[in-house]
This record gives structure tokens, sequence and C-alpha cells, in this order.
């Protein structure tokens, strides 16, 4: 086995810590943004359950088909953004596996896979993550 000097054991040392900082600093932001999905759906699914409530609403007051029509429309309109807002999400996602790539932390997984943990009712994200790590 070859001998290495004190530069290229020092050099080495400083890669370690700086590959060791990489790594640190991806896994903090793979939680925010594991976290961040995490909230899109549930804000999604908030926003469809208003949505789908509003006509049942109407119709168990028995109100006419044009009261509250208005408002379904806005309703709308905000589930479809947030729906857009969830493809930003996800394409934030897929670049921010390329730069994982870029770094040299391929093997970490940013949870492009179904290798998420499951999240269950009433937990939070990062517990979730401190149960993973």
């Amino acid at each position: 086995m070859k001998n290495i000097g004190a530069s290229e054991a020092l050099i080495f040392t400083k890669g370690l810590k700086m590959l060791k900082q990489r790594k640190a600093a991806a896994e903090q932001l793979a939680a925010r943004l594991f976290e961040t999905e995490f909230a899109m759906d549930e804000a999604i699914i908030k926003m469809a359950e208003l949505v789908s409530f509003m006509p049942v609403a109407r119709n168990k007051a028995n109100l006419s088909a044009v009261v509250g029509q208005d408002a379904i429309v806005q309703a709308s309109q905000a589930l479809a953004a947030f729906v857009e807002a969830r493809g930003h999400l996800v394409e934030t996602h897929k670049r921010l596996g390329e730069a994982r790539d870029q770094i040299g932390l391929r093997e970490m997984a940013l949870g492009t896979q179904n290798d998420k943990p499951q999240i269950l009712p009433g937990k939070h994200i990062l517990e979730v993550v401190d149960r993973v790590a």
C-alpha cells in the first residue's frame, strides 16, 4: 500500500469534510422539500374539499343555483392555482435531484422514487425525517 504524504492526507481530510457538509446541507434541504410537498398536497386536499362542499351546502340550504356561483368559481380558480404550484414544486424536486448529482451525492435519495417514509396522520414531517435519519 502506498504511503501518502501529509499534504495529500490534508487534502483528503478536507475533501471528506466538504462532502460531509454537502451531505448535511442536502439532508436539511430534502427535509424541507418533503415538508413543503406534504403541505402542498394537504392544501390541495383541503381546497378540493371546500370546492366540492360548496354546492352541497347550497343544496342543503335549499338555495338557488345562482347563489354562491361566484364563490365557487373563485375557489375553483384557487384550486387550479394550487395544482399548478404543485407542478412547479415537482419540477423543483427534479432540479434538486440534478443538483444533488452535480455535487457528488448521487447515492443520496431525495425521494424521487417511492422511497419516501410514510407520513401518518398527526405526525409532523420532521418527526418522520428524524426517525428515518
